[in-house]
């Protein structure tokens, strides 16, 4: 593990190729073993990782990414013999899910064996598992020997980092090396589903909605945007804190597409009139809009076209740091993406990060 000198550490950078694939991945399984941390890309978002059965080695990972305490974590798994090894009570259903998404971007939600940790899951009785589909996450699993706890690789309250950079600039000298492998493939964090339950309930939306998981195990029920969610265990085993907020007021237009355009022009023209610096993270068809209108802010960051949801949920992350980090007064986002499949993740990202909101 690396040298620490007070409350800092060396952060190590290790860029993957395939020449230096099995010297990079050994090495940082070597750490996971003595306990330390290592962040690495998955197909969703960056991780952070350390052994998710060593309840010291977790504690580093709130301390890292200063997550305050009682909020479970998920664990990555290589192998069904991971899962058996974790988790008990495990319905038929949750195995035609795995059958059917893994190696991929859907945590599920079972019942935890004592094995667990307490600080892992939070002081529930379940923990989320999920196998991801990516080579990188699933050979240190399998090196390290054990399952990680791996929540995103972000200090608490910022965006989940979609990039290394991203990860260098939350946590360097608080863990000790990070994996670059590229950008990742997705962007949003997995769905999570909790099997514990019946009928199972999306706790929250990511690549696999939940139209995919109902033709595989029937009826599912979302609970995210649900406006009386007083039926909902106050806690469950996934359920995250607010990932997504950045320092700037985000302000969010959605409905008809059309309307949001315009609303975002009335808002922009009263934040210049007030002489607040503005910044827009918008679709290519709404900031068409504006260039034919004759309007433009002082900083504008592309998610492409709201056609095209994929392209937006891998760059959602990098445009909140982005203009997070131009000294903006606000920032005015596009709402106006479809609001099912990946559309519907994408959204609850944004109404997530909006300190307010404006429906038209």
């Amino acid at each position: 593990m690396q040298a620490e000198n007070g409350n800092k550490r060396e952060t190590r950078l290790f860029r993957v190729s395939e020449e230096n694939f099995d010297a990079v991945l050994d090495e940082a399984a070597e750490i996971i073993r003595r306990g330390g941390t290592v962040a690495f890309p998955t197909e969703t978002v960056y991780g952070l990782g350390a052994n998710g059965l060593d309840p010291e080695a977790v504690r580093k990972i709130f301390e890292a990414k200063e997550r305050p305490p009682g909020n479970p974590l998920s664990l990555l798994v290589h192998s069904g013999e991971d899962v058996g090894k974790v988790a008990k009570n495990i319905p038929e259903k949750a195995f035609r899910l795995m059958d059917s998404f893994w190696p991929g971007p859907l945590t599920i939600v079972l019942e935890k064996k004592d094995i667990v940790p307490e600080i892992t899951s939070g002081n529930l009785p379940s923990i989320g598992l999920r196998m991801p589909d990516h080579r990188i996450p699933l050979e240190l699993v399998k090196r390290a020997g054990t399952p990680l706890a791996a929540p995103s690789a972000n200090l608490s309250g910022k965006p989940s980092p979609s990039l290394a950079a991203h990860v260098l600039a939350d946590l360097t000298g608080r863990i000790d090396a990070v994996i670059d492998g590229g950008g990742t493939a997705i962007g949003l964090e997995s769905t999570v589903v909790d099997m514990t339950v019946e009928p199972p309930v999306v706790l929250r939306p990511g690549a696999v909605g939940i139209a995919e998981l109902e033709k595989v195990i029937g009826k599912v029920r979302p609970t995210y945007g649900e406006p009386d969610s007083r039926a909902v265990p106050e806690k469950q085993a996934g359920q995250k804190y607010n990932h997504y907020t950045p320092d700037t007021q985000v302000v969010l237009v959605e409905g008809d597409r059309k309307k949001v355009s315009e609303k975002i022009g009335s808002l922009l023209e009263n934040s210049l009139r007030e002489g607040k610096k503005v910044g827009f993270l918008l679709s290519n068809e709404t900031a068409g809009f504006f260039a034919s209108e004759g309007l433009s802010a002082q900083e504008c960051f592309l998610l492409g076209s709201r056609d095209e949801p994929e392209e937006a949920a891998r760059r959602l992350f990098e445009g909140l740091r982005v203009l997070d980090a131009k000294s903006l007064d606000v920032i005015l986002v596009d709402g106006s993406f479809s609001p099912s499949g990946l559309g519907a993740a994408l959204l609850n990202r944004l109404r997530e990060a909006a300190s307010l909101r404006y429906a038209v």
